[in-house]
C-alpha cells in the first residue's frame, strides 16, 4: 500500500473554521493538530504536558503572564507544561500544534472554545 505524506497546504484548504483543531498525525503519545485562528484564545495552561506551536501561515503571539513570544511563518516555540498562556493572532494564522494525545485545548479553563479535535488521520 502506498503511504501518503501530510501536505499542509492541502489540509489548510479543506477547512476555514477557527479554533477547531484537526489531528493530522500521531507519534508515540503525541498528536499533531492543524488549526486556524484569529483573535484571542482563553488564558489556560496544561499541567501535564508541553505544547509546541509551529506557524504554517501568518503570524501569532503567545501571551504569557510574564511576557510574550511573537512567531512568524516558519517559526516555532514550546510552551512549558504548567505555563499559563493565551495564543492570539491579529489576522488569520494557521499553525501545527503538537501535544500529548487527549490534551484539552483549553486546559481546565473550559468555556465556549473547548473542543474535541477532528481526527483526519
Amino acid at each position: 500500500m502506498k503511504k501518503k505524506a501530510v501536505n499542509f497546504s492541502e489540509i489548510l484548504a479543506r477547512f476555514s473554521e477557527h479554533w477547531s483543531p484537526k489531528i493530522v498525525a500521531r507519534m508515540n503519545d503525541c498528536e499533531f493538530r492543524v488549526v486556524k485562528f484569529q483573535g484571542e484564545f482563553v488564558w489556560h495552561s496544561h499541567e501535564e504536558t508541553d505544547e509546541a506551536f509551529i506557524v504554517l501561515e501568518g503570524s501569532m503571539t503567545i501571551q504569557l503572564r510574564d511576557g510574550r513570544v511573537d512567531l512568524s511563518e516558519g517559526e516555532m516555540w514550546v510552551v512549558p507544561k504548567g505555563a499559563e498562556h493565551r495564543p492570539s493572532a491579529e489576522s488569520v494564522c494557521s499553525a501545527l500544534v503538537i501535544e500529548t494525545a487527549g490534551t484539552v485545548n483549553t486546559g481546565k479553563t473550559g468555556g465556549d472554545l473547548t473542543t474535541t479535535p477532528d481526527d483526519w488521520t
